[in-house]
């Protein structure tokens, strides 16, 4: 019996590339493939970020229900910033 089909999944926060989106892409020097380049080398191709002006945020790894996901991204993006906001007040409200 034939195994079902995997049913593809679609992340709005992470859609599928354009066109454009591959025309704005960095581009290696022509006869240069990713595969032929050492780390040292990458790094030197690839455009650097500047330092971040004032870290004033701490990264962390949380887990929340998906009922609280559906919420805040139901209203578009923004929905992780909208989340700190909500801990905000009640932090604010508790002290």
């Amino acid at each position: 019996m034939p195994r079902k089909a995997k049913e593809p999944v679609f992340d709005d926060d992470n859609p599928e590339w354009t066109e454009a989106d591959f025309e704005r892409a960095t581009k290696f020097p022509k006869g240069l493939k990713l595969k032929d380049l050492k780390p040292g080398e990458l790094v030197r191709l690839l455009p650097k970020r500047g330092p971040q002006r004032a870290p004033t945020k701490i990264p962390v790894s949380i887990r929340l229900s998906p009922e609280v996901i559906s919420y805040f991204k139901a209203k578009g993006r923004g929905w992780q910033s909208r989340i700190d906001e909500a801990l905000r007040k009640i932090a604010k409200k508790a002290s």
